[in-house]
C-alpha cells in the first residue's frame, strides 16, 4: 500500500507541473481569457480531488501523521487558490477589467501554486523513501510468514 501511495504522490507532483504549463500557455494565448484558462481551471479541480484521495490512501497505508497532514495540506492550499482567484476578482471594475489591486492579489495565486508544488514534491520524496525502507527492512522470508513479529520462544 505504501508503494501505491508513493506512486500516486509522484503522479500528483507531475500533474501540478502540468498545471504550471497550462497556466503559462494560457497566459500567452491570444484567445479570450476565460477560454484560454479553461483547461488550467479544470485541472485545478482534479488536483483538489486527487489530493483528497491521496490523503485517504495515506491514512489507509498507515503513513506517518506528518505525511498525512502534508498530503491534506495540498488539498487545503488548492482551496486557497480558488479563494485567491475570487478575492482578486472582487477588485475588478464594473467592466470586468482587472485593477492594479486585483492584479497584486492575484499574484499570490502563483506564489501559492509554488507552495503547492513544494509540499507535493516533499510528500512524493518522503513517500518514496518510506516505500523503499519498507521493502528493504523486511526480514528474510517475510513473504512466507517466517519473519512474524512478536516474542520468540525457545524450545529446550
Amino acid at each position: 500500500m505504501r508503494r501505491l501511495f508513493a506512486g500516486l504522490a509522484a503522479l500528483l507532483a507531475l500533474v501540478i507541473v502540468v498545471q504550471f504549463f497550462l497556466a503559462a500557455s494560457a497566459a500567452f494565448n491570444t484567445a479570450p481569457k476565460d477560454e484560454s484558462f479553461q483547461m488550467h481551471r479544470a485541472l485545478g479541480y482534479v488536483i483538489f480531488f486527487f489530493a483528497v484521495l491521496l490523503t485517504i490512501v495515506a491514512v489507509l497505508a498507515r503513513m506517518p501523521g506528518r505525511l498525512i497532514g502534508m498530503t491534506g495540506l495540498v488539498a487545503g492550499l488548492v482551496v486557497v487558490q480558488v479563494l485567491i482567484r475570487e478575492f482578486a476578482g472582487a477588485f475588478d471594475d464594473t467592466g470586468g477589467t482587472s485593477t492594479a489591486a486585483g492584479q497584486l492579489v492575484f499574484g499570490l495565486h502563483a506564489v501559492n501554486g509554488l507552495m503547492i508544488l513544494a509540499v507535493a514534491g516533499t510528500v512524493a520524496r518522503r513517500a518514496r523513501a518510506l516505500s523503499r525502507s519498507a521493502v528493504t527492512d523486511r526480514p528474510a522470508g517475510a513473504g512466507n510468514g517466517a519473519g512474524a513479529s512478536g516474542p520468540t520462544q525457545l524450545v529446550s
